[in-house]
């Protein structure tokens, strides 16, 4: 036993040896030296008013209940080709629930108009998936981001949020099809820390690190979410959520950025990137004006 074990059990032994009447007194003075005056009714009315007006947090398993609803498949559809069906990324549903958010990049290859190619938004379920044609009616290139006219009934819609009030060091999450439908139509659900928010274009280290892309967003650069997470190419086009409110602040976007902030990296560097979506927001206002 060491020293101070000693001490403790020794403190005991003579705090048990004083009588009790004595130790009872002595209480009973402590008690009523440090007692706790009763607080006004006002003041915990007040406390309560305000411990009633303070948002509530949503637990995020909850959240994700209404957050992938609105999730879909984007890629294309052939009805003479095999397969028929090629997920090649994620998208999300806005607006009336008959309009797409995605990645341009996704759909950069020409169709196969002789196969009666489409372009083509999934939903369903594991192996019960279905098949809806779309139709691009907005682009923005600079910022690789497509908007869809979808056919059919309008589908689960997500809030788009503000992204200029996102904060470096928040907890999001994002929702997509990682790896496409190889194990069905199952969107998965990531965390990811706003590790920094910053310009899309970084200088390299020499010419020879150029390349026409690099080139193009260094002249128009912009800033982007960077995320602590891995992403894949299925991700592109996936919803960058808050926990909270289950609003969308940003898009990923494993290929387009990537392929400009990492091209002197020989290895995945275990960060992921994301438009934010107030570019999401001038797509579609521009996009409506044009209907009108």
């Amino acid at each position: 036993m060491n020293s101070m074990s000693m001490f403790l059990s020794g403190l005991y032994r003579i705090c048990v040896a004083v009588p009790a009447r004595i130790r009872q007194r002595a209480a009973s003075r402590i008690s009523k030296r440090h007692a706790i005056p009763p607080l006004p009714a006002c003041f915990l009315m007040s406390l309560l008013g305000l411990l009633l007006s303070l948002p509530a947090r949503a637990d995020v398993a909850d959240m994700l209940l209404k957050v992938k609803p609105a999730v879909v498949g984007v890629g294309t559809y052939s009805p003479t080709g095999r397969p028929r069906a090629s997920l090649k990324g994620t998208g999300f549903a806005v607006l009336d629930g008959s309009y797409v958010v995605t990645c341009a990049h996704i759909f950069s290859q020409p169709l196969d108009t002789e196969k009666n190619e489409t372009i083509a938004v999934f939903l369903g379920r594991d192996r019960q998936m279905t098949a809806r044609n779309a139709q691009m009616i907005a682009i923005d290139k600079a910022h690789d981001l497509a908007l869809l006219k979808v056919a059919g009934a309008p589908m689960a819609t997500v809030v788009l949020g503000d992204s200029s009030r996102a904060r470096e060091g928040w907890q999001l999450y994002f929702t997509g099809y990682p790896i496409g439908s190889v194990l069905g139509l199952n969107p998965s659900t990531h965390r990811a820390g706003l590790a920094a928010i910053i310009p899309i274009f970084t200088p390299v280290a020499s010419a020879a690190q150029l390349n026409v892309r690099a080139l193009k967003q260094a002249g128009d650069a912009y800033e982007v979410f960077e995320l602590d997470a891995i992403a894949y190419p299925g991700n592109s086009g996936s919803p960058l959520w808050h926990p909270d409110s289950g609003e969308v602040l940003g898009v990923l976007n494993s290929v387009y950025i990537k392929g400009a902030k990492e091209t002197a990296l020989t290895a995945p560097s275990g960060l992921s990137y994301a438009i934010p979506v107030k570019y999401v927001h001038a797509l579609l206002e521009r996009a409506l004006a044009e209907k009108k």
